[in-house]
């Protein structure tokens, strides 16, 4: 069984920084490109980044370019997003999952003064 587990979330200021988690199991986690999803209130979700199963290439939404770095480490079956410069606009539920629709349930990220 597929599993996908977020972590890391959290609330923090404008400007501050948080690291998500994302633990996979069930699957042969190196063979899968990997997706982040962010899904604000009441919005649709939004594809915020991809990394290929070998580490590289990696690619961005354009609103969070130069901000946040997606990183995986296949030995641990883990994936990370290293959010840095974080706005308010980042508020939303982020998750991970695969490009055939296998989802967590999401890390929540609350960024507000």
């Amino acid at each position: 069984e597929v599993q996908l587990v977020e972590s890391g979330g959290g609330m923090v200021q404008p400007g501050g920084s948080l690291t998500l988690s994302c633990a996979a199991s069930g699957f042969s986690f190196s063979n899968y490109d990997m997706n982040w999803v962010r899904q604000a209130p009441g919005k649709a979700p939004e594809w915020v980044s991809i990394i290929k199963r070998d580490g590289t290439p990696s690619y961005y939404v354009d609103s969070v370019k130069g901000r946040f770095t997606i990183s995986r480490d296949n030995s641990k079956n883990m994936m990370y997003l290293q959010m840095n410069n974080l706005k308010p606009e980042d508020t939303a539920l982020y998750y991970c999952a695969t490009l055939d629709g296998s989802r967590g349930q999401g890390t929540q990220v609350t960024v507000s003064s």
